[in-house]
């Protein structure tokens, strides 16, 4: 038996009901709930055994299952593959799963240099990591209608989020519905990522890869969506609540939309790229939430990735000022405990140091002459989602 049961909430005995501090070292192996794990004493463990092990014997046969399917653990950025869990000093109660086999994209449908080898040729060296394009009416018109269709993709993944649901399943929802609009799922395959979006639950900061956990009861998770069409990317991420959840997971993710928005209100020609550092930063730390450091915004369009850099912590060192035309992210991440953050063993994954909660959201921007254009903007048609933003129902006399 293993110390940890009241690591973080207490539970009660699986057996007796009585407080438990002891878990089943099995369980804790296969990553079970630690709900059904939890014993008071090694006493209740052992009058419990005779039963209690049977769920062992399911989750191995489900593992032995996957196995069969290609179903895999990730490693060195999606380049390789193990049928063991990977040893790693795990921050949080969060584990990976096995991933599925990479989801492919018909022969009709325009696809970055990315997608056969899993290495971008034309980004690493364009000038565009030097300095801030400045797009054409006919550059800002494709961003337009490839980030009306991020957003509907993003909005059909969000549909299908409850308890039960794999994030396997919702990336396999966000893959058919980037195709079945003309789209490629621009991470799939950048630079090995494996999947065809970034879905990140509870501790995970951002890139989390899409496994075969089921969510629970509880969690938080964001997902992160791009699509390339007509040339260019359109990137956006919103965070959701699956079933009940906590008022601290509510604090946090609303707080982060927050900041995203109070960050968005500045901008506008003239008005410096660090100062959304400032903003962002300023209504976390009055929230009593702190800002990742280590991932920022980016200049976006006919590139994934490109200048500026928009940093969202305070006192950063970010160049440049906006200009009419330019298009990029804001995606601030924002942890409930300290900033600092770890990469899991598949180095892609982000965690908490301190295996605390993250949130994050993101919109892709068009600064205009008067201010800025959400490209990705909710639509009438988004799933109405977050308390916040519905109407109020008080009547006014």
């Amino acid at each position: 038996m293993e110390k940890g049961a009241s690591e973080s909430s207490p539970l009660d005995c699986a057996r007796c009901g009585k407080p438990a501090s002891l878990q089943c070292p099995k369980c804790a192996q296969l990553k079970l709930p630690r709900e059904a794990a939890a014993f008071c004493s090694q006493d209740c463990f052992k009058a419990a055994w005779a039963s209690h092990k049977s769920v062992h014997t399911k989750v191995d046969a489900l593992s032995s299952q996957l196995s069969q399917e290609g179903w895999k653990y990730c490693l060195k950025k999606g380049r390789t593959r193990t049928l063991e869990l990977p040893r790693f000093d795990w921050t949080g109660p969060l584990r990976p799963f096995p991933i599925s086999k990479m989801r492919l994209v018909p022969d009709g449908i325009e696809k970055p240099d990315w997608a056969l080898d899993g290495i971008p040729k034309i980004e690493p060296d364009s000038d565009l990591q030097k300095r801030v394009e400045i797009k054409t009416p006919e550059q800002i018109e494709r961003m337009r209608e490839t980030c009306r269709i991020a957003r509907e993709v993003l909005d059909a993944g969000a549909r299908i989020i409850k308890p039960g649901v794999t994030t396997d399943e919702i990336d396999r929802v966000i893959h058919e519905e980037t195709i079945a609009r003309g789209g490629y799922p621009s991470p799939l395959n950048y630079h090995f990522f494996p999947k065809s979006c970034c879905t990140s639950v509870n501790e995970v900061i951002c890139h989390g890869i899409p496994d075969a956990r089921k969510l629970e009861d509880g969690d938080i998770v964001n997902i992160d969506v791009t699509v390339y069409y007509k040339g260019v990317h359109g990137d956006l991420n919103d965070t959701y609540f699956v079933g009940n959840v906590d008022e601290a997971s509510k604090h946090l993710v609303r707080c982060t939309y927050e900041c995203l928005e109070k960050a968005i209100a500045i901008v506008k020609p003239g008005v410096r790229f660090r100062e959304v550092g400032e903003v962002v930063s300023r209504h976390a730390s009055m929230s009593g939430l702190s800002v990742v450091k280590s991932y920022c915004g980016h200049g976006i369009g006919e590139l994934f990735h490109c200048a500026p850099n928009i940093p969202h912590y305070s006192r950063n060192k970010a160049v440049g000022i906006m200009k009419a035309g330019q298009t990029f992210t804001i995606e601030p991440m924002i942890n409930t405990g300290l900033w600092h953050d770890r990469l899991w063993p598949d180095e892609w994954t982000a965690v908490t140091a301190d295996g605390k909660r993250s949130a994050q959201f993101e919109h892709t921007l068009l600064v205009t002459e008067t201010g800025v254009e959400v490209l990705t903007a909710r639509l009438p048609s988004s799933p109405d989602v977050y308390p916040w933003l519905k109407p109020s129902t008080t009547n006014s006399k």
